[in-house]
């Protein structure tokens, strides 16, 4: 069995100005792993906290209270962009490993970015409910290729947000067609991420990676607020590259590739390329 661990980062509110404190990008990511391999990435992240963070716990607590401790992009992105040079290195130190561990255990991972439309309308709702259902149908895909059946675990918003969420989902698995998820052995399932090792994955692909590498490669000159740094440029230089060949990418049957890690660009429109680095040095194998 496959489980699909998924988290969001930015908010789904609307971007009213160039200056608004509003985040101009949305993403929804998460890593694909398999059943047998969850205990090891839970010990294993429970150990690269332990190490990178040790005075996080207090020395009375038990090991697996670590657990609790959770690692936010949001922090690593703020010592990032920070001139601290002691407090950068050191979470890149933490992204690395962490990264090289989701290669160990196989992971993969698939995402949806939004760019935010200066001044223009931003359903927050649907957008959220039509992210889902195209990572869900990307999951899908994912294990028929791999006969296997799998399980969509969320990080739990609020009742009412995650009612809706599984509710689209189950109208296209009961539809009078056929199951268009008949590989998704329930609807998705809504979890608290302190306990739920594959759901802190998915923030930190979402929130440390994705998050600030949008705001860069898409809203930088575009968009000023404190969301968008120069500094994060250096996320995608160190990570572009990885985090492309982490995707899972599939071609569907009119031979257009799909999967992956996408964008919708709202402000100037550009590919999904810019994720990993610009284009022109891609094309050469530079990162």
């Amino acid at each position: 069995m496959i489980v699909f661990y998924v988290d969001e980062a930015g908010c789904t509110g609307a971007l009213p100005s160039a200056t608004s404190p509003i985040q101009p990008v949305f993403a929804l990511a998460g890593i694909l792993i398999r059943q047998a391999d969850i205990r090891s990435l839970t010990l294993n992240l429970i150990n690269l906290k332990e190490r990178f963070y040790p005075r996080r716990l207090p020395a009375s607590r038990e090991h697996l209270d670590w657990m609790n401790v959770e690692i936010k992009g949001a922090d690593l992105r703020r010592d990032i962009r920070e001139n601290d040079r002691d407090a950068k290195r050191h979470a890149f130190g933490f992204m690395d490993r962490f990264l090289d561990l989701l290669t160990q255990h196989n992971a993969r991972i698939l995402g949806k970015v939004q760019i935010k439309g200066i001044g223009q309308p931003f359903v927050g709702r649907s957008v959220y409910t039509s992210a889902v259902q195209g990572l869900t149908k990307d999951f899908q895909r994912f294990l028929t290729e791999n006969n296997e059946n799998g399980l969509l675990v969320l990080d739990s918003r609020h009742k009412q947000s995650n009612a809706n969420v599984s509710h689209s989902v189950f109208t296209q698995k009961f539809r009078a067609a056929g199951d268009a998820y008949d590989r998704l052995l329930e609807m998705p399932l809504f979890g608290h991420s302190d306990n739920h090792a594959g759901i802190q994955c998915a923030d930190l692909i979402s929130s440390a990676f994705l998050f600030p590498i949008a705001t860069y490669a898409y809203c930088f000159g575009h968009v000023q607020s404190v969301h968008v740094d120069i500094q994060y440029s250096a996320i995608r230089d160190r990570y572009g590259a990885a985090l492309k060949k982490l995707q899972y990418r599939y071609q569907d049957d009119t031979g257009r590739w799909r999967g992956g890690i996408t964008v919708n660009d709202q402000i100037g429109q550009k590919s999904g390329a810019f994720i990993f680095g610009p284009p022109h040095l891609q094309s050469t194998g530079k990162t």
